[in-house]
């Protein structure tokens, strides 16, 4: 009996490992949130980046779940514009001076056995609101340079800026309205 039970618990023990959840960390030279805002109401649009973002995913395909937590350093905001860089880290827009980062959690939805959006959370300007990415592209490979296994997606989302206190420009006719589009890539640990 009692070896019945060592091997049932030794079996449950490598099923457990053979199928537990891969963490994957953020490749920062590879990520990169970008986004677009309105300028004047419809006159433009302005395009900008985050330089500096950090974090992990967690995947676990046999169970078809996983999250997601990430970092993006506000102070590295380029819009490829010194004047308006400078401008939008002030106290009118991003206030990076009080709120230094941007934090996005969630949790990953599968659609078959791929992830098709995750429902999170993002915190910024000391605003916490849901906003759900839709993972347009995933893929996972092994990176021929690295020889190790990498996970890419790429995800888009739209939110109302001025939800979360950025409401700079509303005044003057601008459309609060923010269109998201992240590349991500990551490293498996």
């Amino acid at each position: 009996m009692k070896m019945k039970l060592s091997l049932a618990l030794l079996a449950a023990a490598f099923a457990t490992s053979a199928f537990a959840a891969d963490t994957y960390k953020i490749d920062p030279a590879h990520t990169y949130p970008s986004f677009e805002a309105d300028h004047f109401g419809g006159l433009s649009t302005w395009r900008g980046k985050f330089n500096h973002t950090e974090g992990s995913i967690v995947l676990d395909r046999a169970a078809k779940t996983g999250s997601v937590d990430i970092t993006i350093d506000a102070t590295s905001l380029d819009f490829g514009h010194d004047k308006m860089n400078e401008h939008a880290k002030g106290k009118d827009m991003f206030d990076v001076a009080q709120f230094p980062t941007a934090t996005y959690k969630g949790k990953l939805v599968f659609k078959g056995d791929t992830p098709a959006s995750v429902n999170g959370e993002l915190t910024l300007h000391g605003v916490t609101k849901p906003v759900t990415l839709t993972i347009n592209k995933f893929k996972c490979m092994i990176n021929p340079m690295t020889k190790k296994e990498v996970c890419g997606a790429d995800a888009s989302a739209t939110f109302n800026r001025s939800d979360f206190g950025v409401s700079y420009g509303t005044q003057m006719g601008f459309n609060p309205e923010v269109k998201l589009a992240i590349q991500v890539e990551g490293q498996k640990q």
